[in-house]
């Protein structure tokens, strides 16, 4: 049956940067306009269009909130042309809409695919997150730790200061304890508006981004997002769901959740290879934005495969009339 057919990573890859170069093109020139909701529409209905032309069953397992807030992608929605493997899909057509209203740094088009059942269903809660980059034991740093502990810890076992340190945050107010015990440590920290996806992939990549770890409270979907793009790019990520009320505890039982408290690793949130693409929209630290070159519109893509550990760059151009 068409559904049993395997799951070829190789073979989807370049289809899938095709999906992420089709939304951060719609949304791209939306960049600046002040209308984050215009962005975040274009970029749905391109990446839908493209993903529609894929051999693949395909169901989005994160998306942009439940059926009834369609015609967003939403949790549970078909998509594919019905031919080849079934897959779960996690997705943010545009990760930083108010990024790319404001032409902000580090808007990305993002989204993963793995074999049907791979990744976790996670509910639209928030998620404490705390992620390094590859070459660390196991188990490091972890979220029982104080942030405090986590800095002293990570800093002894790289045998520098904690100041040579770089912990990426999301800047909000939930957050302002944190930050102050983080910088009584001597840790710098860089604060980031939105994109925390693009944060935990910064501390995969310290050697380019200068960020050695991520921390903070942020959506459960994109902390398996995350989870996905490091799976790809090495690292840890450890999430933990938060509930702020009983209607986010039943989001997380209709989900299939039982264990509230439990931590999850990244091979708990992506249990099999995946691949995973992610194409700038504004100029950031991983990717350079969509930009105009005369009649052309020029896209960079990160293309990753988890399998082979290979990480592409893609350079795309195409006439803009």
């Amino acid at each position: 049956m068409a559904d049993q057919e395997i799951f070829s990573d190789r073979m989807l890859s370049l289809g899938l940067a095709r999906v992420s170069e089709a939304a951060a093109i719609a949304s791209a020139k939306l960049i600046g306009s002040g209308d984050e909701k215009a962005a975040d529409q274009a970029a749905v209905d391109a990446m839908r269009t493209q993903l529609n032309m894929l051999d693949i069953q395909g169901v989005v397992v994160i998306g942009e909130g439940e059926r009834d807030e369609a015609p967003m992608l939403y949790i549970g929605e078909e998509v594919g042309n019905g031919n080849g493997p079934g897959v779960d899909i996690a997705l943010d057509p545009l990760e930083g809409t108010t990024l790319t209203a404001k032409d902000m740094p580090n808007a990305l088009a993002v989204i993963a695919m793995g074999p049907r059942g791979s990744m976790l269903h996670a509910p639209d809660v928030y998620m404490d997150k705390l992620a390094i980059g590859p070459g660390y034991p196991e188990g490091l740093v972890t979220l029982d730790m104080t942030p405090t502990e986590r800095v002293e810890t990570l800093a002894k076992y790289r045998g520098c200061s904690p100041s040579d340190l770089m912990v990426c945050v999301l800047e909000r107010p939930r957050h302002q304890e944190m930050v102050a015990e983080l910088r009584a440590t001597g840790a710098r920290i860089r604060l980031i508006t939105d994109g925390d996806v693009a944060g935990v992939m910064h501390a995969a990549d310290a050697h380019k981004t200068g960020i050695h770890m991520y921390m903070g409270a942020g959506g459960a979907p994109e902390g398996v997002l995350a989870a996905a793009a490091l799976k790809c790019m090495g690292g840890q990520i450890q999430g933990r769901l938060l509930f702020r009320n009983e209607d986010e505890r039943a989001r997380a039982t209709k989900a299939g959740l039982t264990d509230f408290d439990k931590v999850y690793t990244r091979d708990d949130m992506v249990t099999e290879d995946v691949i995973f693409a992610a194409t700038g929209v504004t100029d950031g630290s991983l990717v350079s934005g969509a930009r105009r070159d005369g009649d052309f519109l020029e896209t960079e893509t990160i293309l990753m495969r988890s399998k082979t550990g290979s990480i592409r760059r893609l350079h795309y151009r195409q006439n803009n009339h």
